[in-house]
């Protein structure tokens, strides 16, 4: 199958169960000049429903971008929940606000602007309780980072869900030079080899390639 296909699939999948994809989020986005990372419509419900159902009310995300996936993550625990999520860039960290306010949700997510391995200790420090579900979709070459904060900042039976690790097949290539392809072998082989977690991973196809993403249980 070519790009084309798998992008007219995506399409059909969103126009048949995934239903309102909020496209007026991308739409403000790209008018924001941010780049067209965010996870698909497909992939975004995909994250709420792992969120409703393990019945999540405290999520992490590292990786904010202009709030597509915050959204339906802050939809998923409701109210009565909480989103921290992590953004480097201050321009995207604005553009997510105003997103995530437009939509209504805003009071539930709190944004926290800078480099996320100076965020996660100050977290930490304020001792708040632990989190349901982390989503780690930043700069790859930190992901075995993150997930080790992850599983500082979870606890048994959380999720930990790592982004594009799949690099359009390149993760098979030991001898990559590519400080991503590198970074996705370094986050599986924790996960395979860390005695807390449970991993799987899954290869994707659709409007945004090929990549894939890691999905691992706290067990311990």
């Amino acid at each position: 199958m070519t790009n084309a296909e798998w992008a007219a699939v995506d399409r059909y999948l969103v126009d048949t169960v995934v239903g309102d994809a909020d496209a007026d989020v991308l739409e403000a986005n790209a008018a924001a000049g941010l780049p067209a990372i965010d996870v698909s419509p497909a992939q975004a419900k995909f994250l709420h429903l792992i969120a409703r159902s393990i019945r999540a009310r405290r999520v992490l995300e590292i990786g904010t971008l202009g709030g597509y996936s915050t959204l339906w993550l802050a939809r998923a625990v409701g109210p009565q929940g909480r989103v921290v999520t992590m953004e480097y860039e201050p321009k995207h960290a604005e553009v997510a606000r105003a997103n995530l306010d437009r939509k209504g949700v805003g009071e539930w997510v709190d944004i926290r602007v800078g480099a996320a391995l100076d965020s996660l200790p100050a977290l930490e420090a304020e001792g708040q309780d632990p989190f349901d579900l982390v989503f780690i979709d930043a700069d790859k070459v930190n992901n075995a980072n993150y997930v080790r904060w992850g599983l500082r900042l979870t606890r048994p039976g959380s999720v930990i869900i790592v982004d594009n690790v799949v690099r359009g097949g390149k993760i098979t290539n030991g001898h990559s030079e590519d400080a991503a392809v590198r970074a996705s072998r370094e986050v599986l082989e924790l996960m395979d080899s860390e005695p807390r977690l449970d991993a799987s991973a899954l290869q994707t196809v659709g409007s945004k390639g090929w990549d894939g993403f890691a999905f691992a249980l706290v067990t311990g």
